[in-house]
């Protein structure tokens, strides 16, 4: 008997399995190939301090990031590039490469970056699925993270300002959804009719971007326009996580939109309450450490001490 194969990773929202792109990779890969995963959804008991998911374990493993899981699947014969020819797999490999490097950034900086979408979605709905303190703690530090990642790759001469960084990432991002678009063309798939390694990562990167309502939309309308990419993950989501092409209802949307609300408020008190807090202990006066008062012995009792410790 096959060893169980368990996955951790962030849940999901407005109609998608995961609103977490590397999650959605693998998870969309395990589908394509059969694999049968164990999907554990991090919840409120959740003791993990980085948000380094997701995670795949097994009886003697625990593989992270989403090539190295997608490498070890295929080591365990899920393997969903069997019919690829040797051309088509040098091209899946310059595509993941491409996406990386030219529509990654834009995806992060979409979700943890830009401020308005990161204070009224992001970090409200990641908040909500841990534990406090830790949901007050761990959304900063993936969205510092996330920037940290940009600037590392983008952020080289010519470009030293976050402005300039944002507009060329962007502009980079809409070039990569445009060849996206151009390559996929009315095929189902970017290989034909079978889905493989690269529609996996394409659909990871492209379904939160296309699903999460954003109060700033600026790369979501644009791949809005790309309607052969809109529906390649509409059907992904329809035949292989059966989730209809609305995902919720109207009024199950408003719903969702309204407890999000929510969440943003209790989220922004609750950080607001521990700034206070942090701020009162800084500035309260700070009395110096006493000193214990040193016991003095009697004569008597020194040598009853004494004799004590010599005895045996």
């Amino acid at each position: 008997m096959a060893a169980p194969l368990e996955l951790s990773c962030w849940g999901g929202g407005w109609g998608l399995p995961s609103v977490h792109s590397e999650s959605l990779v693998v998870m969309a890969y395990a589908k394509f190939s059969g694999a049968p995963l164990k999907v554990n959804v991090i919840d409120n008991t959740w003791r993990g301090s980085r948000g380094d998911v997701p995670i795949l374990t097994t009886e003697d493993n625990i593989v992270s990031q989403p090539a190295k899981i997608l490498n070890f699947l295929r080591k365990q014969k899920y393997n969903a590039d069997y019919e690829l020819s040797a051309k088509q797999g040098a091209d899946t490999l310059a595509y993941i490469a491409l996406l990386e490097e030219k529509l990654l950034p834009a995806v992060l900086h979409t979700f943890w970056v830009e401020s308005d979408n990161y204070f009224t979605v992001t970090k409200p709905w990641f908040a909500s699925q841990i534990p406090f303190p830790l949901s007050l703690i761990l959304p900063g530090r993936m969205s510092r993270g996330a920037l940290n990642r940009i600037l590392l790759t983008r952020g080289q001469p010519p470009l030293y300002h976050l402005r300039e960084v944002e507009a060329q990432i962007y502009r980079d991002a809409k070039e990569c959804l445009n060849l996206l678009s151009n390559r996929l063309g009315t095929s189902q798939f970017f290989f034909g009719n079978t889905p493989s390694t690269l529609d996996a990562y394409v659909f990871g990167f492209l379904a939160p971007l296309y699903k999460v309502r954003f109060p700033k939309i600026q790369l979501q309308e644009h791949l809005k326009q790309l309607s052969n990419l809109c529906r390649f993950c509409d059907d992904i989501l329809s035949s292989y996580f059966r989730i209809s092409l609305g995902g919720l209802s109207p009024a199950g949307q408003d719903t969702v939109d309204a407890n999000l609300q929510k969440l943003t408020q209790l989220v922004n008190k609750e950080s607001n309450l521990i700034e206070k807090m942090d701020d009162n202990l800084r500035q309260s006066p700070q009395l110096p450490p006493r000193k214990l008062p040193t016991l003095k012995l009697t004569p008597a009792e020194e040598e009853n001490n004494s004799f004590q410790r010599l005895s045996p």
